[in-house]
C-alpha cells in the first residue's frame, strides 16, 4: 500500500491556470496534514472562556441558593416545632405510646453514632473498609492501640453481629417475596376481572312489579343507621344526603345514633333531625345514656329496638358519608333470589383526595384496596372485610352471626369474619360509589391507622379457635388464617419496618450483611408501581408513596404489636377528625335544595310551636359561637425523628464505602422520616 502511494506521487505535473480565481489556495504539506485532529482550544478566545466560566458559576450559585433556601425553610420549620410548642409538650408526652420500641430505636441510634465517629477516624487513618491491613501493633504506640481496637471490632462484627443480622434479613426477604407474590396474584385477578368483565349482576328489575298499585310493596323494609360521635363538621351534610335517598318513605327508617358528649353538638343534631322529620322523612334521633363499646356498642344498642324486627335490611353510613339518592336501588336488588347473600359493600370515593400530599397518598392506598383487594376477593371468594360503612346487611345475617360485639376496635371486620364462618356470602359493587373524606392531618391519619392495624391482631387472637372449629372448607380456613390475617395484617408491617427501617441502615455499619440492590430498589419500585395502577394519574407520586409507606410502617408495626400482645393502646378508639368538605356538585345541589326548601321552611315555622322556635334560635346561637372549633397544634413524633437521625447517620456511613444507591435511598428515606416526625405533611395546624 505504501509503495503504491509513492508511485502515484511520481506522475507528470499538470499546471492549470485560471483567470480571476474566487478562492484562495492553501498549501498542504504532507498527505495527512488535512486530516490531523483539530485542537479543542482552537477557535476559543479569552472572552469566550470567561463567559463560559461565568455561566458555570451562575448554575453553581443557583444550585447552592436553592439548597440553602430549602435548608433554611426546613430549619425554620424545625424551630417552629421545637420552640413554639407551649402546652403541647405535655400532651404529646402523655399520648406517647410504644416506649419499648422507642427505647430500642434510641439504642440503635446511639450505637450507630458512636460507630460512625470511630470509623470516620479510622478512615482518615487510611484503614479502608474493604480489606483493612491487619498487623500486630506495638502496645506502646497510640496509633497501634487504635488499630488494635479497630481490628477487634472487625472480628467481633464478623463473628457475632453479622450472622444474626444475615439470618434476620434473609427471613424478612422471604416474607417480602411472599407478600410481593400475593400482590401480583391480586393484580392479575383484577386484570382478569377487567378482561372478562366479571361483575355482580341483577336478574331483571328486582324492584319492578306488574301491579302498579302495589309497586311500593316490591321495596323491602330498609333501616338506615348513621352512627356519629362529636361530628360537628359533617353531621348536617350526612343527614341531608341520607334523607334524600330515593326509597318509599313508608318502607324506610333512618336512625341517627348520636354518641356525642358535647351538649352543643347534641343540640345541633337534634335540631337537624327535627327539621327533616317535619318535612315528612321517617327519621329518629337516638342517644345512649350509657356510652360503652364505642361504635359497636352504639350499633348493638340501636339493633335492640323493638321496631327493628319489622325491617329486612340495614344500611350503615358513617357521619362523613354522603350516599347518592339511588344508593338503595343500586344495592338492595342484589339480595333478591339470593338467600345466601349477607352483605353488599359499595366503594368509597373521596371529595378531598387532592387536598394535599397526604390525601393523595391515602387515595393511592385506598384505590388499590377497593379496586384490587376487595374486588378480587369478592369475585373469587365471596368474602372480604366489611368496611364498617357504605354497606347493606341482611339483618338475619347479623343476628345469626351473633350481632355487633364490643370485644375489639374493628367491629366491622369482626362481624364479617363471623358471618363468613356461618356460610354467608358477600358482594362488592365497584360501580356504586359513596362520597366521604380521608384525614387531612397526619395526626388523624396516624390514629386511624393505629386502630386499623391493632384491631385485626386483637380479632385474630379471639377468633382463631372459632376458625379452626368452623365447618367451612380447609382452603377457606387457610385463606382466613394465612392470607387475611397473617400475611396482610401481621407480616406486612413486620417485614417493612424491620427490613427497611432497622436492618438496612444497620447494614451500612455491618457490610457483611449488606442487602442486595434488588431488595432495596427494584422489587419495592415494582410493587409500588402495581399499587399505583388503580390510580394512574397519581403516577408522579410513585417515589413519595414508596418512602411514605416505609415511614408509616413504624406506626403500623407498633399497632400490630399492641394488638397482638393486648397492650393498653390497642383498646383506644379515637374518632377520626373530619373537615366537612363537599364536592362542587354537592355544593350546587345543596344551594338548589336550599332555594326550593324556603317555602317549606316557612310553612314549618308557621306550624311550629313556640318551644320549637326557641330551640331553633338556640341552635343558631350554638352554630355562631361553636361553629369554628379551635385547631390543635402540630405535634412532634419522637420515634419518627429518631429513625430519621438513624437513617441519615447510615447515609453518611454509606458515603465512606462508596455505596451510591444505598446512600440515595437512606438520604431520601431519612428526610421523609424527618418531615413526618416534624408533622410537616398534611394539613398544617395552628
Amino acid at each position: 500500500m505504501t509503495r503504491w502511494m509513492k508511485e502515484t506521487q511520481k506522475g507528470t505535473p499538470v499546471v492549470v491556470t485560471m483567470e480571476n480565481p474566487t478562492f484562495s489556495v492553501v498549501e498542504i504539506n504532507g498527505a495527512d496534514a488535512a486530516f490531523r485532529p483539530v485542537e479543542k482550544t482552537r477557535g476559543k478566545n479569552a472572552k469566550q472562556v470567561t463567559w463560559f466560566l461565568f455561566l458555570k458559576a451562575y448554575h453553581a450559585i443557583g444550585c447552592v441558593t436553592w439548597f440553602a433556601t430549602v435548608l433554611w425553610s426546613l430549619m425554620g420549620a424545625i424551630r417552629k416545632r421545637l420552640i413554639d410548642r407551649e402546652g403541647v409538650t405535655l400532651e404529646s408526652e402523655k399520648m406517647e405510646k410504644g416506649k419499648v420500641l422507642f427505647t430500642v430505636i434510641k439504642v440503635f441510634l446511639v450505637s450507630s453514632l458512636v460507630v460512625l465517629v470511630f470509623e470516620v477516624v479510622v478512615y482518615l487513618q487510611g484503614w479502608h473498609f474493604g480489606n483493612p491491613s491487619v498487623h500486630i501493633p506495638r502496645a506502646a504506640d497510640l496509633e497501634g492501640l487504635m488499630h488494635l481496637v479497630y481490628v477487634a471490632w472487625l472480628r467481633f462484627r464478623g463473628e457475632y453481629i453479622a450472622p444474626p443480622m444475615q439470618a434476620l434479613s434473609k427471613f424478612c426477604i422471604v416474607l417480602f417475596l411472599i407478600q410481593s407474590v400475593d400482590r401480583m396474584v391480586l393484580c392479575f385477578g383484577c386484570f382478569w376481572i377487567k378482561y372478562k368483565r366479571i361483575k355482580p349482576k341483577i336478574d331483571g328489575d328486582a324492584l319492578k312489579v306488574d301491579d302498579i298499585e302495589g309497586s311500593a310493596c316490591s321495596h323491602p323494609m330498609v333501616l338506615v343507621q348513621i352512627p356519629m360521635c362529636n361530628e360537628r363538621e359533617v353531621y348536617e351534610q350526612s343527614i341531608s344526603a341520607v334523607c334524600q335517598i330515593d326509597w318509599p318513605r313508608d318502607r324506610l327508617l333512618i336512625q341517627v345514633l348520636d354518641d356525642s358528649d358535647d351538649e352543643s353538638i347534641q343540640w345541633l343534631i337534634k335540631t337537624e333531625v327535627r327539621k327533616w322529620s317535619q318535612k315528612g322523612i321517617n327519621i329518629i334521633y337516638r342517644y345512649r345514656l350509657v356510652r360503652t363499646g364505642y361504635k359497636a356498642g352504639n350499633l348493638k344498642s340501636a339493633m335492640s329496638c323493638d321496631y327493628v324486627k319489622d325491617y329486612e335490611f340495614v344500611a350503615i353510613f358513617d357521619a362523613d358519608f354522603q350516599p347518592h339518592p339511588d344508593f338503595l336501588k343500586q344495592t338492595v336488588p342484589y339480595f333478591k333470589d339470593n338467600p345466601e347473600l349477607g352483605l353488599v359493600q359499595a366503594r368509597w370515593a373521596f371529595v378531598n383526595k387532592d387536598e394535599n400530599l397526604l390525601t393523595r397518598l391515602q387515595n393511592i392506598n385506598l384505590c388499590f384496596h377497593f379496586e384490587v383487594e376487595q374486588q378480587v376477593n369478592g369475585a373469587f371468594l365471596n368474602f372480604f372485610g366489611f368496611n364498617g360503612t357504605a354497606g347493606v346487611w341482611r339483618i338475619k345475617a347479623l343476628e345469626e352471626s351473633g350481632g355487633w360485639l364490643e370485644r375489639t376496635t374493628v367491629e366491622d371486620m369482626d362481624i364479617a369474619v363471623r358471618a363468613h364462618l356461618n356460610g354467608w356470602k358477600f358482594i362488592f359493587v365497584n360501580d356504586v360509589k359513596v362520597l366521604c373524606e380521608v384525614p387531612e392531618s397526619y395526626e388523624a391519619y396516624r390514629k386511624q391507622q393505629h386502630r386499623w392495624h391493632s384491631g385485626p391482631m386483637q380479632l385474630f387472637r379471639l377468633c382463631l379457635p372459632a376458625i379452626l372449629r368452623s365447618k367451612i372448607s380447609p382452603w377457606k380456613k387457610g385463606n382466613l388464617i394465612l392470607l387475611f390475617f397473617l400475611l396482610r395484617k401481621l407480616i406486612l408491617p413486620f417485614y417493612s419496618f424491620t427490613l427497611f427501617c432497622i436492618i438496612l441502615p444497620l447494614t451500612m455499619f455491618v457490610p457483611e450483611a449488606e442487602l442486595p440492590l434488588w431488595v432495596i430498589c427494584y422489587i419495592p419500585v415494582f410493587m409500588s408501581f402495581l399499587n399505583i395502577l388503580p390510580a394512574p394519574k397519581y403516577f408522579p407520586f410513585l417515589v413519595p408513596y414508596l418512602l411514605f409507606e416505609n415511614t408509616m410502617s413504624v406506626t403500623k408495626f407498633n399497632a400490630m404489636i399492641s394488638g397482638l400482645f393486648q397492650l393498653g393502646s390497642s383498646y383506644e378508639w379515637i374518632v377520626t377528625k373530619k373537615a366537612g368538605r363537599s364536592s362542587e356538585s354537592d355544593l350546587v345541589a345543596a344551594a338548589e335544595r336550599e332555594v326550593k326548601s324556603i317555602m317549606e321552611q316557612q310553612k314549618i315555622h308557621r306550624g311550629a310551636s313556640d318551644s320549637v322556635l326557641v330551640e331553633s334560635n338556640q341552635c343558631k346561637e350554638h352554630k355562631e359561637t361553636n361553629g369554628t372549633p379551635v385547631k390543635k397544634a402540630n405535634k412532634i413524633y419522637k420515634k419518627e425523628l429518631t429513625l430519621a437521625l438513624l437513617l441519615l447517620t447510615a447515609s453518611v456511613r454509606s458515603l465512606l464505602s462508596a455505596q451510591g444507591v444505598h446512600f440515595y435511598y437512606l438520604l431520601f428515606q431519612g428526610v421523609t422520616f424527618l418531615l413526618v416526625g416534624l408533622d410537616l405533611i398534611g394539613q398544617q395546624m395552628s
